[in-house]
């Protein structure tokens, strides 16, 4: 099933079904309860990696951009919550440990700045050369690694305009169109997006609550 991926998420600019599917790391993490000569119960904790294959796709959910920050906190912009996009990284509300639903839900009243202002999902960059592989193209089933399925964007984050561009890939729009980027707004419609776009227009497309108007799409 991990493997399976629709016709629609790929770009036939980009891929065809040759390249529908790629490789990566399946990162998991294992707790042993270890007791001392002391009698005591320790946790030790080991992190442990697998190769596996899964689909891969062009499109992917808009997350924001950087305004809650990027320090090594955990109030940075890709933890759970705190995405300011559309399709964000969500905290599991879980029960003895066993998640049973998610806890940040992101709804059409969340969407202050009007569904027409603000981008739903969008072309992912991916380097001329990467396809298929991991981080680059990575597959989008993983929601451990929140680039897997998601974009950010504005200052410092431009759409990317060359699509040999490495860099910032891992986070930014970006097509293999030239010239252009598609994405949907959250009312449905899709728009072709210069990749010239300024970063400060970009980043209020892309923040749903921002309270900055869109005077118009370029």
């Amino acid at each position: 099933m991990r493997e399976h991926t629709l016709e629609t998420y790929m770009c036939p600019t980009r891929r065809s079904w040759q390249d529908s599917v790629g490789e990566g790391l399946l990162t998991a993490t294992t707790t042993v309860w270890v007791t001392l000569p002391c009698g005591c119960k320790v946790p030790m904790t080991s992190v442990g990696s697998t190769t596996v294959t899964g689909a891969v796709g062009d499109y992917g959910g808009n997350h924001g951009d950087l305004s809650p920050g990027s320090f090594g906190l955990p109030t940075d912009f890709y933890y759970g919550g705190n995405g300011t996009g559309i399709i964000i990284s969500s905290r599991a509300k879980c029960n003895s440990s066993t998640p049973l639903d998610w806890v940040d839900r992101i709804s059409h009243r969340d969407v202050t700045d009007g569904l027409s202002n603000t981008f739903l999902a969008g072309e992912m960059h991916v380097p001329l050369g990467m396809l298929r592989q991991s981080p680059e193209d990575a597959f989008i089933f993983n929601g451990d690694h929140v680039f897997n399925s998601t974009r950010v964007g504005g200052p410092t984050v431009p759409i990317v305009s060359d699509k040999r561009a490495t860099g910032n890939g891992l986070v930014s729009w970006g097509s293999w169109h030239p010239g252009t980027c598609h994405f949907a707004l959250a009312d449905g419609s899709v728009r072709a997006i210069s990749t010239t776009l300024d970063t400060d227009a970009l980043q209020r497309l892309c923040n749903r609550a921002d309270g900055i108007p869109v005077n118009s799409l370029p």
